[in-house]
């Protein structure tokens, strides 16, 4: 979830209570009547990482509530179980809305320990709408090709010119996909990992999702409870906020985040000399805002394309060593060079990938209703600006379409209070960005019996299979037998220490190209965030 007006008890703060109510869902949650279902078909597509990778598909109605009616596509990977202690299978899925887990069911089988893996079958699926599953949506290609205005209004034409795109956008949603929009919302796509389950014939999934995707679980679980065998839910969106006011809460969450990124340069000002002070060092990321909207980097990077680079920062500090270098190589020498290689890395994302924002937009705006009048999102973040300016109105402009949705969704968000599963094992670190800890702490309240493992001072966001052994350890012990624990300390069952934060990198040989960032890494927790989308 690209991932935001009262904030829910405070952002990132360890709470023990402050829980809101959520509103019940103007849709009856009781699930349709099943469509008949054809076994999936496997074959080989092992890649050299995973060798025994297999695909397959499964046909499902676009609308549920009509089985026999017209069908869609929905793309699925799999590693096999080896093992004979067989529990079932396992579903992924890495967020978004708009995330792909065709690869993440690789990555968690090769990432968990083999003893624990042999006993699932590991599957990953392209949800409804997404990457190879068909019909797939890419409503308005070159959406976010550079150079956009920039995202903060401070003139009437700024603020018409973002408004034209964020119309335009809605707009060819609606024209290209006006048959399928009313059917991309996560109440459907829970109802296709039903379908999933009959198709592959097991009478009870397990189900571990990041993100989104704990969002995906907890309606999944709603739905269907006596279908769940585990349900292991990583970095927890607040279920009462869907959606306005959870992006609001993002944006103070992220501003935090980012000025914790200021003050991890400030530390390291003998490497990035830009001053030991976290404020100093902020002020001039602000004054290269400022001047990349004069003159954009390369003619690709202007103050949005910055933005937009700075952001995944605050998902995962693994990128801080890069982003700081290149920082620091514009504000010394004006070299525009190594901003631009790291937008093209890490901001460019959703540029090069149409599919994903178009089903980001379309389950977003589709899951619930959203404020149609635009002064009340113009009043609300300029509230927020105000206070944490860092992502408020980037955040507000990616998230417009849904004042203008074609598709007008009229419903409340689904009540995923549940008293009615096995064990439900959560996974929150205190100061993520994306999905705030107050979700965390909401969820495990409203999902009777879950216990709550947090990663204390931890700010990246996905933090099992990552790199902290003490979080797997819990991950582990509950795959495998379905051991919880039942601890009490404030709000959770158990905490772990943070994953330490990145250091500088050495600086490379003088054979090395000085305009090129370092490496984001190919570490485990860099490949898991490569796989947990941007803005979800």
């Amino acid at each position: 979830m690209r991932k935001r007006a009262a904030v829910l008890c405070g952002a990132a703060v360890v709470v023990a209570g402050c829980v809101t109510a959520a509103p019940a869902d103007a849709r009856s949650p009781r699930p349709a009547p099943a469509a008949p279902v054809t076994a999936v078909g496997w074959k080989k597509c092992g890649t050299a990482d995973h060798p025994t990778l297999q695909c397959g598909s499964v046909r499902v109605p676009l609308d549920h509530t009509r089985p026999s009616g017209k069908k869609i596509t929905l793309a699925l990977t799999r590693v096999p179980h080896t093992g004979r202690a067989y529990q079932g299978p396992l579903l992924v899925n890495p967020g978004g809305p708009g995330g792909s887990g065709l690869t993440l069911a690789g990555f968690v089988a090769s990432s968990l320990p083999k003893a624990v893996a042999a006993q699932y079958d590991v599957i990953g699926f392209d949800p409804r709408g997404v990457g190879r599953s068909e019909p797939v949506l890419d409503c308005a290609p070159g959406h976010f090709e550079p150079v956009r205005p920039d995202s903060v209004p401070a003139t009437t034409a700024l603020e018409q010119a973002n408004l034209t795109r964020a119309r335009s956008y809605a707009a060819a949603c609606g024209t290209k996909y006006a048959d399928v929009l009313p059917y991309i919302d996560t109440m459907d796509v829970a109802r296709d990992m039903d379908s999933i389950r009959q198709a592959l014939g097991a009478r009870q999934i397990s189900y571990f999702g990041y993100s989104y995707g704990t969002y995906l679980g907890a309606v999944y679980a709603k739905l269907f409870p006596e279908r769940v065998r585990r349900l292991v839910l990583d970095s927890v969106v607040d279920p009462t906020g869907i959606w306005y006011d959870d992006n609001l809460r993002q944006d103070y969450a992220f501003d935090d985040r980012h000025r914790a990124f200021m003050a991890w340069i400030a530390r390291y000002d003998t490497t990035y000399r830009l001053g030991s002070d976290p404020a100093r060092v902020e002020a001039q990321w602000y004054a290269m805002r400022a001047a990349l909207a004069r003159k954009p980097a390369g003619g690709k990077v202007g103050a949005s394309e910055l933005e937009d680079t700075f952001i995944p920062a605050g998902y995962y500090d693994g990128y801080w060593p890069a982003l700081a270098k290149a920082f620091a190589a514009y504000v010394h020498d004006k070299q525009t060079a190594p901003l631009v290689a790291a937008y093209e890395d890490l901001g460019a994302v959703d540029s090069a990938d149409g599919n994903g924002y178009s089903v980001y937009t379309s389950v977003q705006c589709g899951d619930t209703a959203w404020p149609r009048d635009w002064w009340r999102w113009r009043e609300d973040t300029w509230a927020v600006y105000a206070k944490a300016p860092f992502m408020a109105w980037n955040n507000a402009w990616y998230n417009a379409p849904c004042a203008f949705w074609p598709a007008s969704a009229k419903r409340q968000p689904l009540n995923v209070a549940n008293g009615k599963l096995p064990p439900v094992l959560l996974f929150q670190a205190t100061d993520d960005a994306a999905t705030p800890y107050e979700g965390g702490v909401t969820v495990h309240r409203l999902l009777a019996g879950s216990s709550l493992v947090v990663e204390q001072g931890g700010g990246n966001h996905g933090v099992t299979l990552s790199g902290n052994a003490c979080l797997d350890r819990y991950l582990t012990d509950y795959l495998a037998d379905g051991t919880v624990p039942r601890g009490h300390i404030g709000a959770a069952n158990a905490v772990c220490e943070k994953t330490p934060e990145p250091e500088p990198v050495k600086p490379r040989s003088a054979a090395s190209s000085p305009d090129s960032p370092e490496p984001s890494g190919t570490s485990r927790g860099s490949l898991l965030h490569r796989l947990v989308g941007f803005r979800g």
